[in-house]
């Protein structure tokens, strides 16, 4: 069992800036990837970004060039840097577990509005 625990969300006005944390209940270097994926209202969750094990990233063409992934190992914590932030960047954010071992494994989401 794994738990994910989000924050960082919140009010923000266009064009500024976020980071969005993710902390593991364990070591994440044990883990194939984790990544963030969002929900707007209305909308199904869609992938944001993605990170291995090894490092690896991937960005959605949503966030490309404003977006970015890292984490720390050391503090078990996955990160999502937005920046440029505009009204379409509104959602739900949940951080994912990506490891067969650890199906279906989500945080609870932290909510990101971001005002016109």
């Amino acid at each position: 069992q794994v738990q994910l625990v989000e924050s960082g969300g919140g009010l923000v006005q266009a064009g500024g800036s976020l980071r969005l944390s993710c902390a593991a209940s364990r070591n994440i270097f044990d883990f194939g990837a984790m990544a963030w994926y969002r929900q707007a209202p209305g909308n199904p969750r869609e992938l944001v970004a993605t990170i291995t094990n090894d490092g690896k990233t991937y960005i959605a063409d949503s966030g490309k060039g404003r977006f970015s992934i890292s984490k720390d190992n050391a503090k078990n914590t996955v990160y999502l840097q937005m920046n440029s932030l505009n009204a379409e960047d509104t959602a739900v954010y949940y951080c994912k577990l990506i490891d067969g071992r650890y199906p279906d494994t989500w945080g609870q989401g932290t909510q990101v509005t971001v005002s016109s």
